[in-house]
């Protein structure tokens, strides 16, 4: 029988006893390294020897520690152990006791110990360091990041502003759709991360690792502390392909792709060109993801091309949304449904992905029938286009400045966070109940940007969010339907046309402007259309 895991987050696992067979099955899972919290001979003779499962793990260059945990005894320095096995060993780590339970209140204990340590060892950062905290802290170096810092130094240049970002390169997201249609160069979508840092303020290239909102302070993962005076958190949203058991051991290859990963867009435009009949299946997961429409745009690109090389009858397109409707604003549904008709899709709602055996081509779907019983399903497949679940990153997740959900706490109309006054949230990491898209984040920087000098310099807030977001929905090569929207599902157009009418216009807004604006306005601190309305 399979292992039954329990990821607990993207680079720890636990799990019930495990056998000397299984660990074949953990190294094709990708695990570096196992863990043993159960102490040889509990279960009696039967039970596999830690010996022998580390000489097994070793012919497979899996990393073994023996660290054995009574039942009901869980030493200090058992938990001090076990963080330091957390630290040093190689990534993902599988946990194993009996049932899995130990493994799991270890790496709680270990967790916890971890944040106190913080906390005691940040009190040495006293007053007397306070001069030497820059004036805002960016957490997130993605367009939130680098937009609002930069329209930060357009109206005070003074200001001492650091952005921790870990990441080298800077990604134009919103056209990976295109590339997977065939309709845009990979090579434009990404630029060195050092040159879209705005001058005069600090690139600080490491990850942040614990808020300490209490002291003003940030810890990063490479053991730095970083004082503030403001906190700006935008770090985006963590793409979880582990979530769906199989999913990472087979993308871009086996006919599973994403337009949600830079290296394996241009891989959806090679299966979708060379596909001339079978299955083609496209995923949606449940809510919240970044960009909503993009698992639909993938299929109406695909679908178009198609379409066009007379390819479309002898091709079955299924799309699978964790959903109860195709788009969340509903003045948008039937333009959408015109082309999903057009097209010949079926559209399965409340389906959602679970399982993929790329090997054989077959995905597995958790189905919600009306009476809300779950039905698991298996889907043969010759292209699996999946969007990945999605979640808060785990540093702010498990942060005081998180919400039930995970994502930082704001108040949707100011940004500020609703607990500590200094701390300002915008992009896919904030709680604000918009769309999560570029177009949301433009005219976020601009309500970040006045509020917190706002408060800063003691003033009333004068900028409302108005819950903007837009999402261009490329329903054709050659056409787009622009959907713009606030709170409620409220439409905002920005121009004075038809906004469910599918327009030429709009595909070279799409393909040409917007990824212009955003280089060359948004990451600039030109906010040119993106001022908020007069709103209370």
């Amino acid at each position: 029988m399979p292992i039954d895991i329990i990821k607990l987050d993207h680079t720890f696992s636990v799990s019930g006893q495990i056998s000397v067979d299984d660990i074949n099955e953990l190294a094709a899972a990708g695990y570096k390294s196992i863990i043993c919290n159960r102490p040889d001979y509990e279960g009696g003779e039967n039970q596999p020897h830690s010996e022998e499962l580390e000489a097994v793990a070793k012919t497979l260059d899996i990393t073994f520690a023996y660290l054995p945990v009574k039942m009901g005894s869980v030493s200090t320095e058992r938990v001090k152990a076990f963080q330091k096995l957390m630290t040093e060993l190689p990534k993902p780590v599988l946990a194993f006791c009996n049932s899995g339970r130990r493994a799991t209140a270890l790496h709680e204990m270990a967790r916890q110990s971890a944040s106190n340590e913080v906390k005691a060892q940040d009190s040495v950062f006293d007053a007397c360091n306070w001069e030497n905290a820059f004036d805002v802290v960016v957490i997130g170096g993605g367009s939130a990041g680098i937009g609002v810092t930069a329209s930060l130094l357009k109206r005070r240049p003074t200001l001492r502003i650091a952005i921790i970002e870990p990441s080298s390169e800077h990604y134009y997201q919103p056209a990976w759709t295109l590339v997977g249609g065939g309709t845009y160069d990979i090579a434009e979508t990404v630029k060195p991360m050092a040159d879209v840092i705005p001058r005069n303020a600090e690139w600080i290239q490491a990850a942040a690792a614990v808020f300490d909102p209490e002291s003003n302070k940030v810890r990063l993962d490479d053991g730095r502390v970083i004082g503030y005076r403001q906190l700006i958190v935008c770090p985006g949203i963590r793409t979880a392909w582990e979530k769906v058991e199989g999913l990472e051991e087979t993308l871009g290859k086996n006919g599973v792709t994403s337009n949600y990963r830079h290296d394996l867009a241009p891989y959806t435009w090679e299966l979708v060109r060379e596909l001339k009949s079978g299955k083609a299946i496209f995923t949606q997961p449940p809510m919240p993801i970044k960009c909503a429409g993009a698992p639909q745009k993938a299929m109406y690109l695909s679908c178009d091309h198609w379409l066009q090389t007379d390819c479309l009858d002898s091709i079955d397109v299924e799309f699978d949304t964790a959903g109860a409707v195709l788009f969340g604003v509903a003045d948008f549904v039937p333009p959408l449904m015109e082309y999903v008709k057009r097209y010949h899709a079926k559209l399965v709602f409340n389906s959602n992905l679970v399982k993929v055996d790329g090997t054989q081509k077959i995905a597995y779907f958790d189905i919600k029938d009306a009476d809300g019983a779950i039905v698991r399903e298996a889907k043969p497949f010759d292209l699996l286009h999946v969007t990945p679940p999605q979640m808060a990153p785990d540093f702010l997740r498990d942060s005081p400045l998180a919400d039930a959900s995970g994502f930082c706490k704001v108040n949707e109309k100011t940004l500020q966070h609703t607990d500590y006054s200094n701390i300002f949230s915008l992009g896919d990491a904030c709680s604000s109940p918009n769309a999560k898209t570029a177009a949301a984040a433009r005219k976020q920087i601009v309500v970040v940007a006045e509020n917190l000098l706002a408060e800063k310099e003691d003033r009333e807030f004068a900028a409302f969010y108005d819950g903007y977001g837009a999402c261009p929905l490329t329903v054709e090569n050659g056409k787009v339907i622009l959907a713009e929207f606030g709170f409620g599902g409220k439409l905002l157009p920005t121009f004075p046309f038809n906004p469910t009418a599918p327009s030429k216009l709009y595909w070279f807004f799409k393909q040409t402007v917007f990824p212009w604006v955003y280089w060359n306005a948004m990451l600039k601190g030109k906010e040119w259309l993106a001022h908020p309305r007069k709103l209370r």
